[in-house]
C-alpha cells in the first residue's frame, strides 16, 4: 500500500551535526576526574541514549548515591556547554542543508528529535533552529530513546502519523526507537544501524530526489 511522506524527523548529533567528539572529550573529563575508566569504545554505547543512561553506562555498575549523579550530570553538562561555544553554522553535516531545503521546498514538515537537553542551544549555535517546526529533546518526554516516545510526541507536535514520517538516525537506540514507534527510518553511518528501512553511509549520500524514490518503492512493498 502506498503511503504518503507528510514529515522528515531528524536526530540531532550524528545527523544534522557531530558533537559526538564534544560528549566524549566531557564524559572522559568527568570519568577521568573521578578515576573511572572510560575509552572512545566506551563512549560508543552511549550514542543516541540519555544523559543519565550514559552515566549508568560509564559507570559499569559501580554505586553512587543520587545527589552525586545528579551532582556528575551537571558536571559533565557544564562541559559539553562550555565545548559548544567552538559549534559554528560551518559544523552542519555535509548533505543535510540540502536536504532540508529540499525537503521544505516538497511542503514536508520538519523537527529534530534529539535525547539532548542541550538541542535547541545546538541548533540556535548552528543558526538554523528556525527551519524545524518542532524540536523534541531530552525534556519533552520522560521514556527516552530506544522508547518510542520521543518520536511519537515529536510527530504529534507536527499534527503527523508515525506511518507518514521518516527518521533519520545514527544510532541503534534510535533506530529501534523508531521502528517500535512505527516510523519509516533511514539509517546513517555503521553504529548498528542496519535495521533500518535505508541505509546510507554518511549524511553527504543524502539525495532527496533519490530518498524519496527509494521510500515510494518500499512503502507500496
Amino acid at each position: 500500500m502506498s503511503v504518503e511522506i507528510e514529515a522528515f524527523i531528524f536526530d540531532l548529533d550524528g545527523v544534522i551535526t557531530d558533537t559526538a567528539e564534544y560528549h566524549f572529550l566531557s564524559w572522559k573529563r568527568l570519568a577521568d576526574e573521578e578515576g573511572l575508566p572510560f575509552t572512545r569504545q566506551d563512549n560508543e554505547m552511549l550514542r543516541g541514549v540519555s544523559r543519565r543512561e550514559s552515566l549508568n553506562r560509564l559507570l559499569k555498575g559501580k554505586q553512587i548515591d543520587e545527589a552525586t549523579a545528579q551532582a556528575w550530570m551537571q558536571r559533565k553538562n557544564e562541559y559539553y556547554v562550555g565545548l559548544l561555544n567552538q559549534l559554528t553554522p560551518d559544523g552542519l553535516l555535509p548533505g543535510i542543508r540540502e536536504l532540508i531545503t529540499a525537503a521544505k521546498a516538497a511542503g514536508l514538515k520538519l523537527a529534530i528529535a534529539s535525547a539532548s537537553k542541550n538541542a535547541n542551544t545546538v541548533l540556535e549555535r548552528l543558526q538554523v533552529r528556525e527551519l524545524f517546526d518542532a524540536v523534541g529533546d531530552g525534556y519533552s518526554v520522560v521514556n527516552t530513546k530506544p522508547a518510542p516516545d520521543l518520536f511519537i510526541w515529536t510527530a504529534g507536535r507536527l499534527n503527523v502519523s508515525p506511518p507518514n514520517a521518516v527518521v533519520f538516525e545514527d544510532a541503534e537506540a534510535g533506530v529501534e526507537a523508531a521502528l517500535v514507534g512505527g516510523f519509516w527510518v533511514v539509517g546513517i553511518g555503521r553504529a548498528n544501524v542496519d535495521k533500518a528501512h535505508v541505509l546510507v553511509e554518511k549524511t553527504s549520500d543524502l539525495r532527496f530526489e533519490t530518498l524519496m524514490g527509494q521510500l515510494k518503492t518500499i512503502t507500496k512493498a
